[in-house]
């Protein structure tokens, strides 16, 4: 059965517009409750949010739905999205909720959902909330004695600060280190800061001015240029940017160069190689990693199993199969040993905690490997309109360049799960021609 409401990244529109809407929150945590009210103890849901304006909104009526089907609520507030998987863990909640929309501008929010152990939830879950919500009746409603309670957790940042710090040794410092934290004006603007700083470095903040209305404007990792000049107007060792949830991230070296997740995922892979810690000798990529990360983890002995695009596709292979990393070229980067979704502040910490110990310079540390030129353009469509890939024009200048870059690289169209948007990626040794053939799609669907 196809989902109604979620995509592949839980719920995600505009703002007062169905599914994003009050209604539809309060109709979800009807659903949610009752799909997750199993036994006879209290049950419990955590729910954060990142710095929208419509957070507020979308709470209170997440609070009002689930409260009337007997589930006691935990509030966190403006909280990562992978610290609400770690919390619904460590408070033993039966669901946790984060409102946010990731990446995308104020006007968009959402909800994902983790089950009891912090993963996110089957298509099974969802499409049974669904049922519950377009099926609504007053019978689900719990008697006046037992309506749940809420409550909000005041400890939660101090929680999800000391989790991160215990990813690496205790004897670990950063004493000595500039680091810039960009934190898109979003979910970690508190936590993120705090836990460098608790480690002993000095920490140099942007994108830490929440409005409402400024999440990921003009900041964060998908707006990395305030990142690198921040870096080099201050000098520092290295510059660090997450998004509006903070679940994943980018670097900027002390030369002011971005370093993308591939780039991570190598530094990363590495040392768990070299310190005999990867469950199988392989990461779990996806589809857009770069074939150069592909060369750098052969060269080491390992696989690289790729996915389709989306962290939870990554994750689902990850459990699947047995291995403890995995990441995404935008940032995600999966480590299972310490997480259930990608974690941008626990990633960082890995990757300043080995420059640390190998007492060598960002730009040298991150770049791994020599990237095959890759172009990736989006085009943004009507929905209402005929569907761009749909049309004979289009299907021909897909065919033509992919037949221009059979020997030398690849081409890969994708649909976004989330907005009306586009993907066009090509990857070949010809740079030139790499471009040509993205802007050749490209504009045969405009």
């Amino acid at each position: 059965m196809a989902r109604k409401y979620f995509g592949t990244d839980g719920m995600r529109g505009m703002v007062n517009q169905t599914p994003i809407t009050a209604e539809m929150a309060l109709k979800f945590g009807i659903g949610a409750g009752r799909v997750f009210m199993n036994g006879n103890h209290r049950h419990r849901v955590v729910i954060g949010k990142d710095t929208r304006i419509s957070g507020y909104m979308l709470e209170n009526a997440l609070v009002a739905g689930l409260t009337s089907v007997g589930m006691d609520v935990l509030i966190l507030g403006p909280m990562p999205t992978p610290a609400v998987a770690m919390l619904t863990r460590s408070l033993r909640a039966d669901l946790g909720v984060m409102i946010s929309a990731s990446h995308n501008p104020y006007h968009d929010n959402g909800l994902k959902l983790f089950g009891p152990d912090g993963y996110k939830l089957s298509d099974e879950k969802e499409e049974a909330i669904e049922n519950l919500m377009d099926n609504y009746s007053d019978d689900v409603l719990v008697k006046p004695r037992d309506l749940g309670r809420a409550r909000r957790i005041n400890s939660a940042h101090a929680r999800y600060i000391e989790f991160a710090k215990r990813t690496i040794g205790k004897d670990v410092r950063f004493e000595g280190l500039k680091i810039v934290v960009d934190s898109a004006n979003g979910a970690a603007y508190k936590v993120a800061p705090a836990a460098l700083w608790e480690l002993g470095a000095e920490v140099i903040e942007v994108g830490n001015q929440p409005n409402g209305f400024n999440i990921n404007e003009g900041c964060g990792s998908t707006a990395p240029k305030l990142l690198q000049k921040t870096v080099l107007e201050h000098g520092a060792d290295i510059g660090i940017a997450l998004d509006g949830d903070a679940d994943r991230i980018i670097i900027v070296d002390e030369k002011g160069q971005l370093v993308d997740g591939d780039q991570l995922m190598a530094v990363i892979a590495e040392n768990l190689h070299k310190k005999k810690l990867l469950s199988k000798p392989g990461v779990v990529a996806t589809v857009m990693s770069n074939l150069g990360l592909e060369h750098f983890t052969n060269d080491l002995g390992l696989d690289l199993i790729r996915t389709q695009v989306g962290d939870r596709y990554v994750l689902e292979h990850m459990r699947a199969n047995g291995y403890n990393m995995g990441g995404e070229q935008s940032g995600h980067i999966i480590l299972s040993d310490y997480n259930t979704t990608g974690d941008g502040l626990t990633a960082a910490i890995q990757i300043i905690s080995i420059m640390v110990e190998r007492d060598i310079s960002a730009s040298d540390l991150c770049q791994r490997f020599e990237p095959i030129p890759q172009v990736l353009k989006n085009l943004r469509y009507d929905r209402n309109s005929v569907e761009p890939l749909s049309k004979p024009i289009v299907k021909e200048a897909i065919e033509a360049g992919k037949q221009s870059l059979a020997k030398t690289g690849r081409v890969l169209i994708r649909k976004s799960g989330t907005e009306p948007v586009i993907r066009v990626m090509a990857e070949g040794t010809d740079a030139a021609l790499t471009e040509k053939v993205v802007d050749d799609i490209i504009a045969a669907m405009s």
